[in-house]
């Protein structure tokens, strides 16, 4: 028998023991020496001590930055080479991963397809828990049937353990698709089934087994940590501004606008002149003012540096500094 893991049978109606039960205490179901009052504190001090605890999240993220780094590098090499970054999560899990992918087109201006978020029972379950849902591991393996050799699973279960997550790791395997596991359980029972293993140790929640709270932010942090760096890993911002941005309407181009200036230190006025002979691309708009090129010639060299601005403007032989 495992650590934390112990087995137990009750007498049935027929005077038989039903089949034994398998309980696995996870990291996250433990309960916190810390808040076993919390029920009868005054509300600042049960805000307090929820604080206390969610200070310590950062930290652990922290402890795991050499494994989140080998997962970005698998991100980077697979959106490089053609493939695909798809999440899957269940829960709080399947509800972050969501966000972060959703968040990403409009912040760096990748196409939607290329990082893809599954989250167990569809968009149906993203606000209405449906429970049980997680525990279907078939359900995984066929949400993952589109991986292929050159794509990316990445599992999110705060346990480690989730069979939803379970079968799309399999299916990942099967394809020869590359795989990330993040987690709150150091002993993840699915570690073994992934190519890396970001291990965030959380520890036991401030309610038992309410991992939408560290565990839950642990993921959050971890997600947003993975993909900004990939995304400037593949060149979709321009020192810290964002440069995939496209000015579609009023309110965009004066967030564009805005960008320009910053990163060339032109005029407001220069900078939307750019930006309207671009077509309102930033990049395009971006690579004119600091290479000093008309637009045609920054769009060409923007297309031909697969919308990398740095690259393009050495390219041209620019190497003017952010």
């Amino acid at each position: 028998m495992v650590p934390d893991q112990e087995t137990t049978a009750e007498e049935g109606a027929d005077g038989m023991p039903p089949a034994p039960v398998e309980i696995v205490r996870v990291p996250t179901e433990r309960r916190n020496s810390g808040t076993h009052d919390i029920d009868l504190l005054p509300t600042i001090d049960i805000l307090r001590e929820i604080n206390a605890e969610d200070t310590t999240v950062p930290k652990a993220v922290s402890a795991a930055l050499p494994e989140l780094a080998r997962a970005v590098e698998l991100g980077v090499a697979t959106l490089r080479g053609g493939g695909r970054v798809h999440y899957f999560g269940a829960g709080t899990s399947g509800r972050i991963a969501t966000m972060d992918a959703a968040e990403l087109p409009p912040t760096f201006g990748i196409d939607p397809d290329r990082i893809v978020a599954h989250h167990a029972g569809g968009e149906a379950t993203l606000d209405h828990a449906l429970e049980g849902i997680e525990d279907d591991f078939a359900l995984g393996h066929a949400d993952a049937s589109a991986l292929g050799r050159g794509d990316l699973a990445v599992g999110i279960t705060a346990s480690g353990r989730t069979p939803y997550v379970a079968g799309a790791l399999h299916r990942a395997r099967e394809a020869d698709a590359r795989s990330v596991l993040v987690t709150a359980n150091p002993a993840a029972p699915l570690a073994a089934n992934a190519d890396v293993h970001v291990e965030v140790d959380t520890g036991a929640e401030v309610i038992a087994g309410s991992t939408r709270m560290k565990a839950g932010t642990a993921q959050k942090l971890v997600l947003n940590a993975f993909s900004t760096a990939v995304m400037v890993r593949l060149g979709y911002t321009y020192s810290n501004l964002m440069v995939g941005v496209n000015a579609t309407n009023a309110k965009l181009r004066g967030r564009v606008v805005t960008i320009l200036t910053e990163a060339s230190g032109l005029s407001e006025d220069a900078c939307a002149e750019a930006l309207a002979s671009a077509g309102g691309d930033t990049r395009v708009a971006l690579v004119a003012l600091l290479a000093g090129v008309d637009t045609d010639r920054a769009a060409a060299e923007v297309a031909a540096s697969a919308g990398q601005v740095r690259e393009a403007l050495r390219r041209i032989g620019t190497h003017r500094p952010a």
